[in-house]
């Protein structure tokens, strides 16, 4: 299973012949091809897979799915320190 991340174009050049851009994760910046999405514009959001951006997300989804991200690690943390009990195995999810 994949778990991607929206991330914010930030840069647009050529690179051998091909479209490539730097993608933001907050502060994280990665190379990636845009090959696949070659409308993307610079401040638009996108999701990668194994270093190409395979799709454009609107900026309300984007910072929805950002969000919900947040949520998940401040409750793995949580966890992790202890001040909250983990799950059960055979309890059921709210």
């Amino acid at each position: 299973m994949c778990l991607a991340i929206p991330g914010k174009l930030i840069a647009i050049y050529q690179n051998a012949g091909l479209k490539m851009g730097q993608v933001d994760y907050d502060g994280t910046v990665s190379q990636v091809c845009l090959e696949y999405v070659p409308e993307i514009e610079i401040g638009q959001y996108t999701v990668v897979h194994a270093g190409f951006a395979l799709s454009i997300l609107d900026e309300e989804e984007a910072v929805k799915t950002l969000e919900l991200w947040q949520e998940l690690l401040a409750k793995a943390d949580q966890l992790r320190d202890g001040s909250e009990p983990a799950r059960r195995d055979d309890e059921p999810l709210p």
